[in-house]
């Protein structure tokens, strides 16, 4: 009998986009595990407003794996300008998923609900179904809380954590079942690219996706970042990235590693325009065998509009490569 591929892919930000299109026409199953601990812009809007989980991240996760005519993507994917002053900057997709919540009493049943109106190939789930905070220590002890405020410090970070936003209680941040099935059923978990501590190990830092994810049977594939970001891997090695993983989940569970390692033209890179970034990720082989994973190092790079981001096709087809290498 036919066993068709499960892949999870976890993380958030602009990143998870990529990978999911990528996939989306593979024949394998995929689940999008997306962050929800963005403070930032239209998401934070309307999280302080409508007492929704940040639909940013979940709202281009959706266009990613939809089954749309390019109209109603658009549409979706529509930004009100700033004239607009009671509109201003809200995405018509963010809207949607917050009257939706409203309507459904949660974000999960939300973005079900979502899912099978826009014809979503796999599944797309809420890593929490909660607001949560990003909460984060820096080297020089400074604590934060909230990702736009941690990213605008521009400080080295030590540590970072989740807790509820709206915490009466002090009940402990938990993932729903569905997502935890999902993690502990694939054949793959994809963590990346995107930014290490505001992207990726939010989802990670909720306690039972931390276990999932270290207990699977699945492979655990870190896509290493292109460029460090400044003020919160500034001069990382790919080998810094995967140890600050291993250490926030207390143990090696990253088994592979895809390193690009095409040179980036430093008088190509517009660092005005993609001012979070700060220099390509230096490489460190000896460090990545310390940390115990397989290292695969080819050219993932894409230079497209001054910037460098990961090419869609090499990433997927070296995943596809890794499945097969798998169960072969």
């Amino acid at each position: 009998m036919y066993h068709k591929p499960k892949i999870v892919v976890i993380g958030g930000g602009t990143g998870l986009p990529i990978i999911l299109r990528g996939l989306r026409d593979k024949d394998v199953d995929i689940t999008a595990i997306v962050t929800v601990a963005d403070d930032g812009g239209s998401s934070g809007i309307l999280r302080n407003y409508v007492n929704v989980v940040p639909p940013g991240d979940i709202r281009n996760a959706l266009v990613a794996l939809c089954d749309l005519p390019p109209l109603e993507q658009q549409i979706f994917q529509y930004r009100f300008e700033s004239k607009d002053s009671f509109l201003a900057g809200h995405a018509i997709g963010n809207l949607i998923i917050s009257a939706l919540n409203e309507m459904k009493g949660d974000i999960f049943s939300a973005v079900q609900e979502l899912s099978a109106m826009m014809k979503i190939h796999g599944h797309i789930f809420p890593v929490a179904n909660e607001p949560l905070t990003l909460n984060a220590e820096f080297m020089n002890g400074q604590m934060l809380s909230g990702e736009s405020e941690i990213t605008a410090a521009h400080n080295q970070i030590k540590r970072v954590w989740v807790s509820a936003t709206h915490d009466d209680d002090g009940h402990q941040v938990a993932a729903m079942h569905q997502v935890i099935d999902a993690i502990m059923e694939a054949d793959q978990i994809v963590l990346g690219p995107g930014s290490l501590f505001t992207s990726i190990l939010p989802n990670l830092m909720i306690k039972n996706v931390g276990k999932a994810v270290t207990k699977t049977k699945a492979e655990v594939i870190y896509i290493c970042n292109i460029m460090t970001q400044k003020g919160e891997t500034d001069h990382f090695t790919d080998a810094d990235h995967v140890r600050v993983l291993n250490d926030h989940l207390g143990c090696h569970f990253i088994d592979t590693v895809l390193v690009n390692i095409q040179p980036v033209p430093e008088d190509y890179i517009n660092f005005q325009q993609w001012n979070e970034i700060s220099q390509p990720v230096s490489h460190d082989f000896a460090g990545l065998r310390e940390q115990g994973c397989r290292v695969i190092s080819a050219n993932f790079v894409r230079l497209r509009n001054n910037g460098a981001f990961h090419d869609q096709g090499s990433v997927v087809n070296e995943l596809m490569n890794r499945l097969h290498d798998v169960h072969d």
